[in-house]
């Protein structure tokens, strides 16, 4: 058979060229995980442990998968009282599948809702650079704390409008400390986290603590994830909690169920009541 495409000059191979990827091999009877024969991998690897097969391009060791277990298992839900599982819910009782309304929850994590993360990720590299520059732990993130003040914006992953202190933030920064003191990540990005922390709580009579995205910002780090990925990772975690809110909401028999409950109606603050004149 001729390798020329009767639609046009190009080659089969150049038309298998254009979605060419490293992360899969598809054959009759075959499926290749960055190499590993899917069959092989069923069974023996975590989903975790797949999850960074994929996304980097070989297995991890067992300590590093458990770090980023622990992330990923940080961060799956936070009540209904969050934005994108609100959503989710509220879509269930639209008469959509459970698809699309996990699809709406996911689709409101965005910059302000799940992108601190990302963010956070983000400083503490910038963070590290400023230290190969000669800059303490303590004078980076003094710097950094001045610089986010003078624009009057929040530094990301630190303070909870919920908590006063997060819950998730103690287990995964411990996780992370045994980590460096068995060699398994570098100290970087815990220490500029940690210099954050202290950093925004100087001068006040309530401390800023570390929040989630702030403490899984340091974990995702120092596995070494690009911060796009940090915020990529916490869309694959949290969508567990929508799933289980969507499903739990579509068994309840609401039907269009809003933000308010019936009873309540949203304030208004518009013009009274007017009619066109006759």
């Amino acid at each position: 058979m001729s390798t020329q495409d009767t639609a046009g000059s190009m080659t089969h191979e150049e038309i298998g060229a254009w979605w060419s990827t490293a992360i899969t091999r598809i054959a009759p009877g075959e499926i290749d995980l960055r190499g590993y024969p899917v069959q092989e991998l069923i069974g023996r690897v975590s989903l975790v442990e797949t999850v960074w097969l994929l996304l980097r391009g070989e297995l991890p060791d067992p300590e590093r998968a458990r770090l980023l277990e622990a992330a990923l298992v940080a961060a799956v839900d936070h009540g209904p009282q969050a934005p994108s599982i609100a959503a989710a819910r509220m879509a269930a009782t639209c008469g959509v599948g459970l698809n699309n309304a996990v699809a709406t929850g996911v689709n409101l994590l965005g910059d302000v809702h799940g992108g601190a993360g990302q963010q956070c990720i983000a400083l503490l590299e910038r963070m590290a650079l400023l230290r190969e520059e000669g800059a303490s732990a303590d004078g980076a993130a003094e710097a950094v704390v001045a610089e986010h003040r003078e624009r009057g914006q929040r530094v990301p992953g630190f303070g909870h409008r919920f908590h006063p202190r997060d819950p998730r933030r103690d287990p995964l920064v411990d996780r992370v400390r045994e980590a460096v003191d068995r060699g398994l990540v570098p100290p970087t990005h815990l220490e500029s986290g940690l210099a954050l922390e202290a950093a925004l709580a100087r001068g006040r009579s309530r401390p800023v603590p570390m929040n989630i995205d702030g403490a899984t910002a340091i974990v995702y780090a120092s596995l070494g994830f690009a911060a796009e990925l940090g915020r990529g990772l916490f869309v694959l975690s949290r969508s567990v909690g929508i799933l289980a809110h969507a499903w739990e909401e579509s068994g309840g028999g609401a039907r269009i169920k809003g933000p308010l409950p019936r009873r309540v109606l949203a304030g208004h603050h518009g013009p009274e009541t007017r009619h066109l004149p006759r």
